[in-house]
């Protein structure tokens, strides 16, 4: 009977073990294919047309068409063919929730054109489908870095005047041999209308219908340096547009990077500011994009984007799109930023984080359009503490050293405390031999958060979705591994099973089929608190001093260091059947933590509905998350434990009798 039970027990953990690994390797599977995804994506060429072709027909409309007749049948005939080519590129763009809507769109604005409305309609159209474009489908509005004008200026006399003239009036050499003339730069009224952004698209894609080509060849730096500097021509006094530049704060927040210039057309912000008052900014910015090069590291210009657009979404009735932008305002605006912000205010990251879920629950149910645009207010408001939170005034080597130091020490506990517990249990079943399995874990862990951090500095960058995706499903899966050692070591404690085990089962399960095991769970809680620490580290690096940093994280290694000598030290003198019951409870509670951190990190990535909780406070320390779903997965392990201890007792009534 004995002989039986030892087989049942190796057979048992050699499954286990099997489990162990092929659960690592899915891990594996999901992590490198949510990396390797920010590589693949769909080609831009389509939607930079449809968008150009649209920016065109606002702009040259009004020369084709007045009170509702033609003035150029030449014009008009390129209008006709131009908006009837938008409705062809859309229609062949991949298929996503809104391309409907687009199509619709596109096939209104072409009808528009064939009924001669009015120059003014006609604008507006173009501006909102080409705008709601961008949103499904977006492509890239900015430079890379500031523009060097005078790396522009050498490719302007180089590639354009010949045609546009020196000066960019239109009138260059060849600038009579060409049917349509080449465009006047200097035109104001027509500058006012084009964007640096719309530029750099024709001179990327050329103009159907016209003698300019496509310099697709220019890398698209240079692209950008000569969209700048054709830009420049129309508009003067830069000397005023500076003082207003420096001396007005509100004009510095409606264009607070490169994007928003990228993107922005005089007109619009005349329409903000008065026309003057634009045209001089836009004579200083664009002469100057380095003015805008200065922008703080903690700048959440990307979420208020996202919330202002979502907002428009939802108002018109789109909750999908509403929904998606929330959550882009989270993934791609807000976490980028997220682990500096906690290193320095932890209070501020976790309200923000809350509420950022409740938005998202408010669109999910349909909540009144007042009650969201207020949530939305909130969030623009709590943004903005954060940024100046995060500028580089508020950081201090004091502010840099104890975020380093608390970074590394809590989340270096959580794997501490398991990888402890295994070394010490080893040593009480007198297997020193299988430490090496463990040690080799969490060093093999370390190693991939080394090659994880190389690949999203240097060749992908890791986003928002996938590291709260990998941060979720490593929290959940070592739940799971943790939940069922920790009823295990709980059922050891009870009299007379330890001794038992160890003469019966002990010696052939370790040796034959635990090493596997010994080695993932090692490996797995370790990756989890690494890949967390890389992106904390990551965010300190780019805003505090190297050498202060690696003194907070050197002092938290060395705390971390007396915690595990103490631990150790503590538990071998702790007799078996108590040392098993302190690390089984041990064990539970961080399973509960694990996986009220698992659940929130998957609402963060979208995977899982979020669903408010008010009542409950929110304690990240703990994996305590004020929504249903969260506080359920903590209630339902909690559950578990307690069905595990009562069938534990169970067993051990009759092995006592």
């Amino acid at each position: 009977m004995a002989n039986l039970e030892s087989n049942s027990s190796s057979q048992n953990h050699a499954l286990a073990a099997r489990s162990v690994l092929r659960t690592i390797l899915a891990f594996f599977a999901i992590t490198l294919g949510l990396a390797t995804s920010a590589l693949a994506g769909t080609s831009d060429d389509d939607v930079q047309t449809a968008w150009r072709l649209l920016d065109y027909v606002a702009v040259d409309y009004p020369g084709a068409v007045a009170d509702g007749q033609v003035k150029s049948a030449q014009e008009y005939a390129e209008m006709t063919e131009f908006s009837g080519a938008v409705e062809a590129k859309i229609t062949v763009l991949p298929v996503t929730a809104n391309r409907a809507g687009l199509i619709a769109e596109a096939k209104a604005f072409r009808r528009m054109i064939a009924v001669k409305a009015a120059p003014d309609d006609v604008a507006k159209a173009a501006r909102a489908l080409g705008s709601h474009l961008l949103a499904t489908y977006p492509v890239p509005l900015a430079p890379a870095k500031a523009p060097d004008l005078a790396r522009g200026a050498a490719l302007y006399a180089e590639n354009c005047a010949s045609c546009h003239g020196l000066n960019g009036d239109g009138h260059g050499p060849d600038a009579a041999k060409l049917n349509p003339a080449p465009v006047a730069f200097r035109d104001l009224g027509r500058a006012r209308e084009r964007s640096p952004f719309a530029l750099y698209q024709v001179i990327g894609q050329g103009l159907d219908g016209t003698a300019m080509r496509s310099f697709s060849e220019l890398p698209s730096q240079d692209r950008w340096n000569l969209a700048f500097y054709i830009g420049r021509f129309a508009f003067i006094d830069s000397d005023k547009g500076e003082q207003l530049w420096k001396t007005d704060v509100s004009l510095r927040s409606r264009i607070p990077n490169l994007a928003a210039l990228a993107g922005v057309t005089p007109a619009a912000l005349g329409r903000q500011i008065g026309q003057d008052k634009a045209d001089w900014v836009m004579a200083y910015l664009r002469a100057h994009p380095e003015a805008l090069t200065e922008v703080r590291a903690g700048s959440l210009t990307v979420a208020h984007e996202k919330l202002q657009a979502s907002f428009a979404a939802y108002a018109s009735g789109d909750s999908e799109t509403a929904k998606k932008l929330a959550l882009s305002a989270y993934l791609d605006g807000f976490e980028p930023v997220e682990p500096a912000l906690a290193a320095r205010d932890a209070t501020l990251m976790g309200r923000i984080e809350g509420e950022m879920g409740n938005l998202r629950a408010m669109i999910g149910r349909g909540a009144p359009v007042a009650k969201v645009k207020d949530q939305i207010a909130v969030l623009d408001t709590l943004f903005s503490d954060a940024e100046e939170v995060l500028s580089p005034d508020a950081a201090s080597t004091a502010s840099t050293f104890i975020g380093a130091f608390t970074i590394l020490l809590r989340e270096g506990l959580e794997a501490l405390l398991i990888v402890v517990a295994m070394i010490a249990f080893l040593r009480k079943a007198d297997r020193g031999e299988m430490v090496r399995h463990v040690h080799t874990g969490w060093v093999a862990a370390l190693i991939a958060g080394a090659i994880t951090w190389a690949i999203a500095t240097f060749f992908i960058g890791v986003s928002g979705a996938s590291r709260e995706l990998t941060e979720g499903f490593g929290s959940l899966f070592a739940a799971i591994v943790l939940l069922s050692v920790g009823i295990w070591m709980h059922g050891k404690s009870q009299a007379g099973e330890w001794q038992r085990y160890i003469t019966e089962t002990l010696g052939k399960a370790l040796s034959r089929s635990s090493a596997w095991f010994l080695f993932g769970l090692a490996f797995i809680v370790v990756y989890r608190e690494v890949f967390e620490t890389i992106l904390f580290y990551a965010a300190l690096t780019a805003q505090g001093s190297g050498a202060v940093i690696l003194a907070g994280a050197g002092s938290a290694v060395l705390v971390l260091g007396v915690i595990a000598w103490a631990m150790l030290r503590f538990s071998a003198k702790l007799p078996v059947g108590e040392f098993f019951k302190y690390s089984s409870a041990l064990i539970a509670v961080l399973a509960v933590v694990l996986a009220g951190k698992g659940v929130a990190a998957l609402q963060e990535a979208g995977m899982i509905d979020i669903a408010p909780l008010s009542q409950i406070p929110r304690i990240p320390v703990l994996g305590l998350f004020p929504t249903w779903e969260s506080v359920g997965a903590q209630l339902l392990t909690v559950a578990i434990v307690a069905a595990g201890a009562w069938y534990n007792g169970r067993l051990a009534k009759p092995a006592a009798a």
